[in-house]
């Protein structure tokens, strides 16, 4: 883990970290590929209006002061939270084998739970009476034998999974700022989890969760859990998103079967046919667990961090390809344009413009980073990326 060594930040690297990850166009890939590339957050936060121009900013871009971070923290403070950062004491070991990590996981509650292994239960908002009984005993079964049940504090099976697992732990990954209640309705539960459980999140304190922010949260469930279980889910849900990813960071994937009468039961049923595993009771999750809670944790499921983050494929030829070094301005142009007429607004794999463009993962890592910092492309989990649709109509 570039960057990682067992220990915790100071606080004034944590400013410095917080000023990188809030700083304009940079998300967690980004982020790593920076530390990775330049050493340190000073050098870092140096480069980047140097990379956006190159990229194609026109005008400068937002750096994140010292001040607003060291706000940030102090509004962190005034919760009783704490701020781990990706690689250091304290950040769960599953979460940070992800591409995609957030580089800091701001924590209320007991941080410690995070260092159990842990399984994600989820679910439909309008989840039936059967289908919240079947999660909160799931979960107080699952956490009995002393698994971290996950889930995202939503209506219906989120919000009986995390009260089925309350007694021995749970975990709730918020889509907003660790301190913004949602729904609403969930008060009192959100604070028997900070009183008894844990609560985490990777945006900043106060933030009112947006749809956007869902998708990124329901990576977190997944990326801290061994596998996710979900108990009801229509076709097209949040639920399936986070099996999704789960499936895409090398999880195991579980379901419970339901009538094919009930719109609820049609997600849980295609993932079954897809190669889930089906749930009856607690014991089937603990079964196709079995390895993996037998594992080293520090061996997370999936390519690992270095090689999913950088885009290849994990064969050791990084020394021997070409580098941004040895190409001439010209050359690095030419890339540049070649890369970008590759990418439209739909999603695609780093790996697969690799393999298409025949540029060195290197070379692509850093075109990538320049047309992100740029505003011209975004990331999307799972290793993908795609061109900003504004992006493209001003190059028409």
């Amino acid at each position: 883990m570039d960057g990682g060594d067992g220990r915790a930040l100071s606080r004034q690297e944590t400013v410095d970290w917080l000023r990188l990850i809030r700083s304009e166009n940079v998300g967690p890939v980004t982020f790593h590929a920076l530390l990775r590339r330049y050493g340190t957050l000073a050098a870092a936060l140096d480069a980047l209006p140097e990379l956006a121009a190159r990229g194609g900013r026109k005008k400068p871009i937002k750096i994140c002061p010292r001040s607003l971070a060291e706000k940030e923290l102090a509004q962190l403070d005034k919760l009783g939270g704490h701020a781990f950062a990706c690689g250091h004491a304290g950040f769960p070991a599953q979460l940070a084998a992800l591409d995609d990590a957030p580089p800091l996981l701001f924590v209320r509650g007991h941080p410690f739970l995070l260092e159990r292994p842990a399984v994600a239960l989820v679910g439909a908002r309008n989840a039936s009476a059967n289908g919240r009984r079947m999660a909160r005993a799931l979960a107080h079964e699952l956490a009995g034998e002393g698994l971290l049940v996950v889930s995202g504090l939503a209506r219906g099976i989120d919000g009986a999974a995390h009260t089925g697992a309350l007694e021995t732990g749970t975990c709730a990954a918020m889509a907003g700022g660790v301190d913004v209640i949602y729904p609403p309705e969930h008060q009192q539960l959100y604070g028997d989890l900070v009183d008894r459980g844990v609560v985490v999140s990777e945006m900043p304190v106060g933030t009112e969760p947006q749809a956007r922010h869902f998708p990124r949260r329901n990576r977190l469930i997944s990326g801290l859990s061994l596998g996710v279980v979900v108990v009801e889910a229509a076709l097209k849900s949040g639920s399936l998103i986070t099996a999704r990813l789960a499936g895409e960071q090398g999880r195991e994937v579980f379901a419970v079967p339901g009538s094919p009468l009930d719109p609820r039961a049609k997600g849980c049923n295609r993932l079954l046919r897809d190669g889930a595993i089906l749930v009856e009771s607690a014991r089937d999750v603990l079964d196709g667990l079995g390895p993996l809670l037998r594992s080293d944790p520090h061996e997370a499921p999936g390519r690992g961090y270095l090689f999913g983050a950088l885009g290849w494929d994990g064969d050791m030829r990084a020394e021997a390809e070409v580098t941004p070094m040895d190409l001439s301005d010209q050359e690095l142009a030419r890339a540049r344009r070649e890369i970008a007429e590759l990418l439209d607004p739909t999603p695609v794999a780093v790996d697969e413009v690799i393999r298409q463009c025949q540029l060195s993962p290197a070379i692509v890592t850093l075109v990538l980073l320049e047309m992100e910092l740029a505003g011209r492309c975004e990331r999307h989990p799972g290793n993908r990326v795609a061109r900003r649709q504004d992006d493209i109509a001003d190059a028409s």
